[in-house]
């Protein structure tokens, strides 16, 4: 039994990460990375907040806090009898299943695309906070697919840096290193 698998409770700072089917692939080409940055807008932003992100050929990571059960059941009126742990989790699960779905139509293949189920590590320091920001940004590195990390076009650094933008938390991640400058210093210094 997978020990890395509970309820994603509200107001929590979450590592979300999976991998392809027998370390397979999850993105074959370039609208395959967009199309998964769109099921996250429409299905993971309703209950959560994206802080980080890294989309790999066989394998994605995603650093999230879960919203309030206020805001989402705001979002999700119509299941005020379901329990809030039940709405979140099928959020992330509908997001994998739709991606599926769509890879497996696209490409004219069957069966499952993604490890069931999808992990997760509760944060729960604000020391791991950082270095999990630290950690997803700096993936692309860390698997030596693009050594100048900031360049990789599936990761939230990019993002991060624009401040201008609505799909991650920029203010609060750079907050959290003090500013810009500092954060492009930690990463450049984090190891992997």
């Amino acid at each position: 039994m997978k020990t890395n698998v509970f309820p994603l409770e509200t107001e929590r700072f979450y590592h979300i990460y999976n991998r392809g089917i027998n370390g397979g692939e999850l993105f074959f080409e370039e609208q395959n990375y967009f199309y998964f940055l769109k099921l996250l807008t429409e299905k993971v932003k309703p209950v959560a907040k994206i802080y980080s992100y890294c989309l790999m050929k066989n394998h994605f990571h995603i650093l999230v806090r879960i919203n309030s059960e206020g805001e989402i059941r705001s979002g999700f009126p119509d299941k005020n009898d379901i329990e809030i742990e039940k709405i979140i989790s099928r959020q992330f699960s509908n997001t994998f299943n739709s991606y599926s779905q769509a890879i497996n139509k696209r490409f004219g293949r069957t069966g499952k695309l993604f490890e069931l189920p999808f992990r997760r590590k509760k944060i729960i320091t604000e020391q791991q906070l950082v270095n999990c920001i630290l950690y997803i940004n700096k993936n692309p590195a860390k698997h030596k697919i693009e050594s100048d990390f900031f360049k990789y076009p599936y990761s939230s650094i990019e993002n991060i840096l624009s401040k201008n933008n609505f799909f991650v938390e920029s203010k609060e991640v750079i907050d959290l290193f003090d500013d810009e400058i500092n954060l492009r210093i930690a990463l450049k210094n984090f190891g992997v």
